[in-house]
């Protein structure tokens, strides 16, 4: 991450605003650092040189209060440094953490699998550690921007010899900086590796903690992650051994240029070249030209943690501000999709091949196939999330016919319901799953969940609506997810309905049930588009899309591998290489 990344400023408004306001209390900063150094120089110089006395001063105190006003100034600039550096940096984060999120949801199902729990830990811990980036070291990076310069300028005025030897010896720091900088960094992305590695374990663990312990196997994690804690804290405190170290070098650069000014200093005044007034205010001044560009890199090397994490975090958000889309997605409520020639590469094979296929408006679609043909992800490709290799797809809705390659994601996926195998479900009450600000559940509710049988499983639990669900739902089955999922689809009525075999996980009663609700869906006016291996589903729809796959020619291979070792702007591009070869069904 550079010094100040422009794209804090290009993706987070609030960073813009705390630049500003740091900025602005940097340039107040300097003007109290100067008037503290002339007031106490004008203060202390004439006693020194016995044309003055105390008693003078305390006749005539105006040099007291100035000062005195300018002390009280600095803490209360400092305090309000500090206060807002806090609560911008929670800001900042929390922003940052939201357009992470979104890029994740972006980048689609398939993506997030394989990257789930680390960007968990990347958005949780990972943006937590870039606190001290905010608090510490972008105001010294900014102080440095305006005290170092404001009070050279002042040095110069009143002895342009220490301003020479204070501009010889200032790129010391940086130079130091940079080459101590680039050590920790290595370090830096080490230790976030090893977080993201250690937090994705846990969080597989705990998702299969229930599983473990049935089977009595939940012990035998137990050496691994003790094994990844020792990593983590052996890098950890490698960081700030380098961090202190770093510090130590600075201090003794900043300390020794500081030296110099001043012996330089009294030296001369030794001899009668530089009056006392102009001395002091030299030798107050030389520690404040130092200690900002000293302090950018003490705090960098703290806050390297948070640097490296962002630099990741910025890596998703491109990756998902880059996926296609250019004009919003006309209505489905009427809308046909017209799949022409859809094909997607997948471990050396065309799964799907050459789909050419027209999906109605209102219609009951059954995408059938053996697994591993593709099924799903054709179902990816009609949501935006997967790209395909060959031909198109196509939404017309009248005269109107968008490309879907040129709608903008978030604006089709808005009128699309995707009932996955197994659902994901959000921590909270069963009534927050599917009513997130209701206290109560509504009459609409209670008959979606009659419909598809969910409110016999709610009356058996202890709390009823209010029952609290873990994470990923623990407590309730796939088959009982789905079911959840398939009221949330009555309750939002989309203009299409997507479902990823529906019925996979339950008995033939349950079955029928499920069926009734697919024709409720149907009644609504929603377009259904259904992946089914059972012969009651497919005999449901009115449009049958059979699938097929071809293995590749070895033509066709090579260049999907040099597609998956292709690098945009610097960064491996995750997506594609992933939605190539993930499972496809």
């Amino acid at each position: 991450m550079k010094p100040l990344d422009p794209r804090l400023i290009r993706y987070v408004s609030s960073a813009r605003r705390y630049i500003i306001a740091v900025a602005a209390m940097g340039v107040l900063a300097a003007i109290l650092v100067l008037i503290q150094t002339i007031a106490i120089s004008t203060i202390i110089s004439p006693i020194i040189n016995e044309t003055s006395t105390w008693q003078d001063l305390l006749l005539s105190p105006l040099p007291l209060i100035v000062l005195g006003v300018v002390v009280v100034a600095r803490v209360g600039a400092i305090y309000a440094r500090e206060t807002i550096g806090h609560s911008s940096a929670n800001r900042i984060i929390t922003d940052l953490r939201a357009q992470l999120l979104d890029a994740a949801s972006r980048l689609g199902p398939r993506w997030l699998a394989q990257n789930a729990t680390d960007t968990a830990t990347l958005s949780t811990r990972g943006l937590d550690a870039l606190v001290p980036y905010f608090v510490r070291y972008l105001p010294q990076l900014l102080l440095s921007m305006t005290v170092t310069p404001m009070a050279l300028v002042v040095m110069l005025w009143f002895d342009w010899w220490s301003a020479l030897i204070a501009v010889g010896s200032i790129p010391l720091i940086p130079i130091f900086m940079i080459l101590v900088g680039k050590l920790t960094q290595q370090f830096s992305d080490k230790k976030i590796a090893v977080m993201e590695n250690l937090g994705s374990q846990v969080l597989d663990l705990l998702s299969g903690l229930v599983t473990m312990k049935a089977l009595g196997r939940e012990k035998g994690p137990e050496k691994t992650i003790k094994t990844l804690g020792d990593r983590y804290n052996e890098s950890t405190m490698a960081t700030l051994r380098l961090a202190f170290l770093s510090g130590a070098i600075l201090e003794f650069i900043a300390t020794l240029s500081v030296a110099l000014v001043a012996v330089e200093v009294g030296m001369r005044l030794v001899f009668g070249s530089i009056d006392l007034y102009a001395g002091l205010i030299v030798i107050m001044l030389a520690p404040e030209v130092y200690n900002p560009l000293r302090n950018v890199g003490v705090q960098f090397h703290a806050s390297s943690d948070g640097v490296a994490a962002v630099n990741q975090a910025f890596e998703v958000i491109e990756a998902g501000r880059q996926m296609p889309g250019l004009v919003s997605s006309p209505s489905l409520t009427d809308a046909s999709f017209v799949i022409s020639g859809a094909s997607v590469k997948a471990r050396g094979r065309m799964s799907p091949d050459n789909v050419n296929a027209t999906i109605a408006p209102h219609s009951i679609t059954a995408l059938k196939g053996p697994s591993g043909i593709g099924k799903t992800t054709l179902a990816m490709a009609l949501m935006g999330f997967q790209k395909l290799d060959k031909g198109s797809i196509t939404i017309r809705n009248g005269s109107e016919t968008v490309d879907l390659s040129s709608i903008d994601p978030t604006s089709l996926q808005e009128q699309i319901m995707w009932v996955p195998q197994i659902p994901v479900i959000l921590p909270g009450t069963v009534l927050e799953s599917l009513l997130p600000e209701a206290t109560e559940p509504s009459e609409e509710l209670l008959a979606a969940a009659a419909a598809t049988g969910f409110d016999e499983i709610v009356n058996t639990m202890p709390n009823q609506w209010h029952t609290v669900l873990g994470h990923n739902a623990v407590g309730l089955s796939v088959g009982q997810r789905q079911r959840l999922a398939l009221t949330r689809a009555l309750l939002q009525h989309r203009p299409v309905v997507i479902l990823d075999e529906p019925t996979a996980h339950l008995d033939s009663l349950s079955e029928r049930q499920i069926i009734a609700v697919i024709k409720k869906l149907h009644s609504m006016g929603s377009t259904i588009i259904v992946i089914a291996h059972r012969e009651a589903v497919v005999e449901l729809a009115d449009n049958h899309i059979t699938l097929k796959s071809r293995v590749l020619e070895k033509a066709e291979i090579a260049s999907e591998e040099v597609a998956l070792t292709a690098v945009d702007n610097g960064v491996t591009d995750e997506i594609d290489t992933f939605f190539t070869q993930g499972d496809a069904k």
